[in-house]
Order: C-alpha cells, then structure tokens, then sequence
C-alpha cells in the first residue's frame, strides 16, 4: 500500500495547526494516521527569549521516525530512468 508522509489540519478558521504525519495515501486528510510524527504552527509569533522581537514560526519534528519513514518510502529506482546495473567488462 503506498504511504506518505503529509499535513493533517487542525485548528479554528485563521489559526490552523498542522500536524506532520504518515498515513495511506487514499485516506483523507484528517483520517487517522499511522503515525504522527511531528507538528508546524503556521502563525509567526514573538520568542519572548529573544530581545530582537523577530517572529517564528514552530515546527517540531521526531528526526529518527521522520527518517525511518523516509527510508521505507524511499522508491528501490528512480520513476522515468532505466536502473542502474553493474558496469559489463569485456575480454578480449
């Protein structure tokens, strides 16, 4: 079954927040997924660490899940070339 790794919406009408997941990729957006695997926060607010007042955005991800997942997903060729095959020697 093929799977991928999306946003799924949350949140009230202006305010959306996302949460980073790996679900099927016939199921709706906001069906179950198989995993959540992180979560972005879209509307740019103040850090009150930092004296500059510059805005950011939060994104929070599980790097060892998100590259789990990237590693199942990866396809085994690349879509529109030949595969690879190992170099042919000739003997004369």
């Amino acid at each position: 079954m093929v799977v991928k790794i999306r946003l799924a919406r949350f949140g009230r009408t202006n305010q959306p927040f996302y949460n980073i997941v790996v679900a099927h990729a016939r199921t709706a957006r906001n069906s179950k997924p198989l995993e959540v695997i992180g979560t972005y926060d879209p509307v740019p607010k103040k850090d009150p660490y930092d004296p500059s007042g510059k805005l950011h955005k939060d994104i929070k991800l599980d790097i060892t899940r998100a590259k789990y997942w990237v590693g199942i997903l990866e396809p085994k060729y690349r879509p529109g070339l030949p595969p690879k095959h190992k170099p042919t020697v000739v003997k004369d």
